[in-house]
């Protein structure tokens, strides 16, 4: 019997709030699937495309960190090249990712700076300019560039400065790694339902918005071309598929189809756009960071090679404010990826694990010089969600690339020739893929309760209230001791920590049932029992995907007590089968395994 190609399953409909489709019939025969199939990426080639197209989203994020930080660099304001800085922040992040894959929270996590350690990285840079430098109402987010040179800051004005920005990239990796060993996360995260998740993650949509309008007002036309592009990619062109060449025998009767457009929704766009911006001559990259400079073509990246972090109490205040957000933002990360990817919410030791590498890659980056820490990409998690796949073999692939690009300044540097319209429009889509997600996730709870209405309204709105009013306040908030001042001003200029702490307050303050929170709702009473079977098979391979790679549980046993929070409890380890392979490459989507049905009513409500 003859049947048409298969569809690919994609994720479940984030955020629909219909009645769960009924499980899918079993597979007639095998002639022809799904590339979405227990292989993932069914070839390395796949896998090095969906991690050339991470790699381009995290670009666009470091490189737009780094000219936001720098904005007001002069010509020679640094000792030394800035690409070899770029160099350095691509190295920790190498490390970070392919950390954070291997023995972290074990999801497909792309590491990357993000706006959590900007914040304060600008509060701190700022408060030792000369105030002719600040823009009006303390705007400490514009990209208008000094016009003067030498005369706005000096040559070790912005080394100490930035030094000092390392050494509060430093503390905050080793709060943060603190934090993850003591298992603080482990013990927050149950406490956070969906009404903690969701005003995050629509903050952490919404908090970009400014930096992205002011990349894409560089040029309009190519950033709406670029949107355009991608959204038909993605979204119109998304079930479109060819079939997959592959170097078999002309007999064999398997046949793979891949949705192409949806795969290189990415890619294909930022390639067409590039090529129109460098045909028109269109370069709006300031010269003091893209001019050719005496990087070398290879480079060890070592710590201390120009100057050491400089730990001050400014840097100190700088430095826990980053933690708190960054740690606040990678813990709304590690959810929605796991909801993304149809899994359960991470166990308390994955979040525990993840926070203390993600601390080490942070404590990595300051010792190198750079002045960005690494957290959770949310921009990577929604190119997760627009390809609607996701797999560790391709998170490491981004690591090794990130890492292989920071051994040579000199090809970094190729990097600071992408058009701002550029990273606008692939920041824009990614940060809006993550908006939609939170308000997804309002379903989960009763979002008709009052209780609940208050709380998502008011964690919103107060979040991105607080950082406004404080930028446009008359007169900076002064209380006499410069790091205090340092600290307050970077903590309320947070929305994503505003945003996380004001509904985990009220959320565990306001009395309310389970049930109308969003909690425990266990299973529905329409389910069957083979239902109920495939999630408890869901969960167990939840668990697995979530344990420890093989070498590393065999060690759990010789660990101290204190630190058996990072480590899977006998009831997690899942069945029989044991954890994932190191380096697996088995796509995280829950299609996989036994058959095609596996993934149907569990989705977000298997929480």
């Amino acid at each position: 019997m003859s049947r048409p190609p298969l569809q690919p399953i994609p994720l479940l409909s984030v955020g629909s709030q219909d009645t769960p489709a009924p499980l899918p019939p079993p597979l007639q025969n095998s002639s022809s699937r799904s590339w979405a199939s227990r292989s993932g990426p069914s070839t390395w080639g796949l896998s090095c495309l969906l991690a050339l197209q991470h790699f381009l989203v995290l670009t666009s994020l470091l490189w737009a960190s780094h000219l936001l930080l720098l904005h007001g660099l002069p010509p020679g304001g640094l000792s030394y090249p800035p690409a070899q800085l770029l160099a350095s922040s691509f190295f920790s992040c190498g490390m970070a990712t392919v950390l954070q894959a291997w023995m972290g929270s074990r999801l497909p996590l792309i590491q990357a700076p993000s706006l959590e350690f900007l914040i304060p990285a600008l509060v701190l840079t700022n408060q030792k300019l000369p105030l002719t430098t600040k823009t009006p109402g303390n705007a400490s987010l514009s990209l208008r560039l000094c016009s003067l040179t030498r005369s706005c800051h000096g040559l070790e004005l912005w080394d100490t400065s930035l030094r000092e920005v390392s050494g509060a990239v430093v503390v905050s990796g080793l709060l943060q790694g603190t934090m993850g060993l003591l298992g603080l996360p482990g013990r927050v995260f149950p406490y956070c339902g969906p009404l903690v998740l969701a005003p995050s993650l629509v903050v952490a949509g919404l908090s970009a918005h400014k930096e992205v309008a002011q990349f894409c007002s560089v040029h309009w036309g190519l950033a709406l071309l670029l949107i355009l592009l991608m959204v038909i990619c993605s979204q119109h062109l998304g079930s479109c598929q060819v079939p997959l060449c592959s170097w078999r025998p002309a007999s064999s009767s398997t046949h793979i189809y891949i949705p192409v457009f949806r795969l290189l929704s990415v890619l294909a766009p930022v390639a067409c756009v590039w090529v129109i911006s460098a045909s028109v001559g269109l370069s709006v990259i300031p010269p003091q960071l893209s001019e050719p400079s005496d990087a070398p073509w290879f480079w060890l990246p070592h710590p201390g090679e120009w100057e050491w972090p400089l730990l001050t109490p400014r840097a100190l205040a700088a430095g826990i404010c980053m933690a708190l957000a960054a740690s606040t933002s990678s813990l709304g990360c590690y959810a929605l990826c796991g909801q993304l990817l149809r899994l359960s919410p991470p166990p308390p030791h994955a979040c525990s694990r993840g926070l203390s590498l993600e601390g080490l890659g942070s404590v990595l980056a300051g010792l190198l010089g750079s002045p960005l820490g690494t957290a959770s990409s949310f921009p990577n998690v929604g190119t997760v969600s627009l390809f609607q796949t996701g797999s560790r073999r391709v998170a490491l692939l981004v690591g090794l690339f990130c890492m292989g690009f920071g051994f040579s300044p000199r090809l970094a540097q190729l990097f600071t020739s992408i058009p701002l319209p550029v990273l606008g429009g692939v920041l824009g889509v990614t940060q809006a893929v993550v908006l939609s997600a939170g308000f997804s996730s309002f379903h989960l709870a009763d979002i008709d309760s009052g209780r609940n209405v208050f709380i998502v309204g008011f964690s919103i709105f107060m979040a991105l209230l607080l950082p406004r009013w404080l930028r446009e306040a008359p007169v900076l908030l002064n209380t006499g001791w410069s790091p205090l001042d340092i600290f307050l001003r970077s903590l309320l200029s947070e929305p994503i920590f505003l945003a996380g702490l004001l509904g985990f307050l009220l959320e565990n303050t306001i009395s309310g049932t389970r049930v109308e929170r969003g909690l425990g709702q266990g299973l529905p009473a329409s389910f069957t029992a083979q239902e109920t079977q495939m999630l408890q098979k869901s969960r167990k391979k939840a668990a697995q995907e979530y344990g420890l790679p093989l070498p590393i549980k065999n060690l759990c046993s010789c660990i101290p007590q204190p630190l058996h929070c990072l480590c899977p409890m006998p009831e997690d380890s899942g069945d029989e089968g044991g954890s994932s392979k190191t380096g697996e490459t088995a796509d995280l989507l829950p299609n996989s395994g036994e058959s095609h049905s596996t993934g149907s009513r569990e989705g977000f409500r298997s929480q």
